[in-house]
């Protein structure tokens, strides 16, 4: 006979916990000291971006983390199709004139007089909340091209157009990579799944075949040293920012490399300077400590409630770490340049404060964990059952 499953209520997880203000604290650290950087040019701009990051993010950020948190799961089922639409409206703010501003040849941001917002940050959070919603409620049907494949490309389209547009590839192709790894969780046939694959490819070859820029970056990748002062130019000096850093790096507060050499050190290119200071072994610590969230992260999903909850938790972690790895693949030369911000790290204030957010909804999640009904209670006695 097999153990029949009940979901029980729990505090909310604590490695997770620990897990997230380990990265967030390490977080801080690294982009106070990239930030340096920006001082002996422009003290006033030092002052606005650590104001930004730490009062409007950081506070900001921890604060809606808190608040979702005590929010019922649940509820997000239930207005993901609402939120979907208003993320993607948002988004499209960007182009409205004297709203939506332009900065290094893209249209990314809004703003709001005494700070700027990237709604791409809550399109990525929107997309992925309706797109689990809609899986849980297909089921089995995903088997079917239908349900399955064509309402993945359908689900792509549209934010797809919207994120190309501004342009903003990386986000685009990490969010593309999200719905994918989700729509293969919940089941897809594999023939769906190569079928995809394809689809994606010869995608992503014309969109290169479109975008002089993109091929540059290709260029770059298999060949770094071909264009040194131009396409070329970033990659070389965050390698060299990261062979600088040596076993143990030059010490915190010490990269040499940030204040003069290192396109966008708080941004994109925050790992080198992370690199450059802590070294090969502060580095591993922070890929380590990524790897441990995304681990968690998949844990709590494993053992959620019901199909909804899986997937959104799921879609959560991949999508923050997947970013995360990107960005630290690319500043390495491991795949092309994206400009993708290194998640908790980078200057972006809408980046963290949704990336807490999210987190907020997985730390809800796993206060209701199924369990096996005969298992017993646990030590702590802190388990009650649930009738969410």
């Amino acid at each position: 006979m097999t153990k029949a499953k009940k979901v029980a209520k729990h505090v909310i997880d604590r490695p997770m916990l620990i897990i997230t203000g380990v990265l967030l604290l390490a977080g801080i650290f690294v982009f106070i000291s990239a930030a340096l950087s920006v001082l002996p040019k422009n003290s006033a701009l030092f002052q606005r971006m650590v104001v930004s990051q730490l009062l409007f993010a950081l506070v900001g950020g921890v604060g809606a983390a808190f608040l979702f948190a005590r929010i019922p799961f649940r509820v997000w089922q239930q207005y993901a199709l609402p939120i979907g639409i208003v993320s993607t409206l948002a988004t499209l703010l960007v182009f409205v004139p004297g709203l939506g501003f332009e900065h290094g040849g893209a249209r990314r941001w809004i703003s709001l007089g005494v700070t700027t917002l990237q709604p791409a940050e809550l399109l990525k959070f929107g997309v992925i909340m309706y797109w689990a919603a809609f899986l849980s409620f297909a089921g089995k049907k995903i088997r079917s091209w239908g349900f399955g494949l064509v309402s993945l490309l359908a689900f792509a389209v549209i934010p797809g157009v919207v994120l190309l547009l501004q342009p903003d590839t990386g986000t685009f192709l990490v969010l593309l990579g999200t719905l994918g790894v989700l729509y293969f969780l919940a089941g897809a046939p594999l023939k769906h799944i190569w079928a995809m694959a394809g689809i994606a490819l010869l995608g992503f070859i014309i969109l290169i075949a479109s975008r002089p820029y993109l091929l540059d970056r290709i260029k770059t990748f298999s060949d770094p040293t071909h264009d040194p002062t131009g396409s070329s130019y970033q990659i070389q000096q965050s390698l060299i920012a990261v062979g600088s850093g040596g076993l143990a790096g030059r010490g915190y507060g010490r990269s040499a490399q940030k204040f003069q050499y290192l396109p966008e050190p708080v941004g994109d290119s925050v790992f080198a300077v992370a690199a450059e200071e802590l070294g090969f072994i502060g580095s591993i610590i922070i890929i380590f400590i990524f790897m441990l969230f995304l681990w968690r992260g998949l844990h709590i999903s494993a053992r959620a409630p019901n199909q909804f909850a899986r997937l959104l938790v799921a879609g959560i972690i991949i999508m923050i770490t997947l970013q995360a790895f990107v960005n630290i693949a690319s500043i390495l030369g491991l795949m092309p340049l994206t400009g993708l911000p290194l998640s908790f790290m980078s200057h972006g204030g809408t980046s963290l404060l949704i990336t807490l957010a999210m987190v907020g909804i997985v730390l809800q999640v796993s206060r209701y964990q199924r369990v096996n009904r005969y298992a017993g209670k646990r030590a702590s006695g802190i388990m009650t059952n649930s009738k969410e």
